[in-house]
């Protein structure tokens, strides 16, 4: 009875080749070559830079020459080599790419500055902006703000206290100019960006 008990608890773990099978050593298989511990790691010979095009020739007089000429050029000259070679060799002309629709962030080029202008002529959104407010009047500036941006009594209140601070943006001319009246029958000075 006790040799059973005793062998139910000793228990014999398996070993790895039994777990793994036997040729997942990489000992074990056919092509294995044991390295060398004595051995050096082998050094590579990298070129300075690389030339997915392999060794050029090097260029001909002539092009020395000429290269020297254009860099001897002042740079007004420079600038009008690009335009005459094009012009000369007869490569056509760029296109402009038609860039509607698509954004081109803040460095978008003549294009996007354009548009830019454009924008700030017809401006349909408006932030509202808390300059100052007085001292007596926190209490009541605290409402107003708290009735049009629906946060509760302790963010308005740290808002409030951050001025100059936007507390509204993106809303229509008439509503901004509604939030600037409010604001200034509480007792702040409020604008319109």
């Amino acid at each position: 009875m006790k040799l059973i008990t005793l062998a139910r608890f000793t228990r014999v773990r398996p070993t790895l080749p039994e777990i793994t099978g036997p040729l997942q050593f990489r000992c074990f298989q056919p092509d294995f070559v044991p390295r060398d511990p004595n051995a050096k790691p082998k050094r590579y010979k990298y070129p300075p830079f690389y030339d997915p095009y392999g060794p050029r020739p090097p260029p001909s007089d002539k092009i020395i020459n000429l290269a020297e000429r254009i860099a001897a050029l002042p740079t007004e000259e420079r600038r009008q080599i690009g335009p005459t070679l094009a012009d000369r060799l007869r490569h056509p002309k760029l296109q402009p790419i038609s860039v509607e629709g698509i954004d081109l962030g803040p460095q978008g080029g003549a294009a996007g500055s354009t548009k830019a202008e454009e924008k700030k002529a017809e401006k349909t959104a408006f932030d509202v902006k808390l300059e100052k407010f007085d001292a007596a009047a926190k209490i009541k500036v605290i409402k107003e703000v708290r009735a049009f941006t629906s946060l509760g009594l302790k963010e308005a209140k740290e808002l409030v206290e951050k001025v100059p601070v936007l507390v509204k943006q993106g809303v229509t001319k008439e509503e901004a100019n509604e939030i600037v009246e409010k604001i200034k029958a509480a007792g702040g000075v409020a604008i319109m960006e």
